[in-house]
């Protein structure tokens, strides 16, 4: 949920007023802004991806071979088709990076983007789970148990050694 503070010129100085948004998951951040429109600032909106298409989008290293198997696994488990995919590395999956609060050059970790919240790590993972087909939800659950600095932890030791094990994409993109 974003929460937006009135913007408008502070009439003695002549500058924009302190904008406050906060979004789910995300922590709120405070500064002067321009009075211009997202489009003008850079900014990515929620209509560029979700309009007409309120699916989340799952963002991957598109030049990871597990990567791309852990998106050919979830496209098997994912019958009603409930989310989209987007390489990291592609315009689009920078922008929705720089949208969720990352750099748009992170490849570390996966994100799952939804309209109103981005998730990452272990988190990511377990709520992929919750839109894949049974048994998955069940399980992602069951992964609540596991507090999240003890999931995180295992997911970024995979996560720094994927190309070792893994290895690279021999096209340097995604072969789905």
């Amino acid at each position: 949920m974003a929460l937006l503070l009135r913007r408008g010129p502070l009439p003695l100085l002549g500058i924009a007023a302190p904008v406050v948004r906060t979004t789910r998951g995300r922590r709120a951040s405070t500064g002067l802004l321009p009075s211009l429109s997202a489009s003008d600032r850079g900014e990515t909106t929620d209509d560029e991806f979700f309009q007409g298409d309120a699916r989340p989008i799952l963002l991957f290293d598109g030049v990871c071979n597990m990567c791309n198997g852990g998106v050919r696994f979830v496209t098997n488990n994912d019958r009603n088709r409930r989310i989209r995919y987007e390489p990291l590395q592609s315009q689009a999956g920078r922008k929705l990076l720089v949208r969720s609060g990352r750099s748009p050059d992170d490849i570390s970790s996966m994100v799952l983007v939804e309209k109103d919240r981005s998730y990452i790590k272990s988190e990511a993972l377990r709520r992929i789970m919750e839109y894949l087909d049974l048994p998955f939800p069940l399980l992602a659950q069951l992964l609540n148990l596991v507090p999240l600095f003890m999931r995180d932890f295992a997911y970024d030791n995979v996560a720094n050694n994927r190309y070792l094990i893994f290895g690279k994409s021999e096209t340097g993109s995604c072969d789905l």
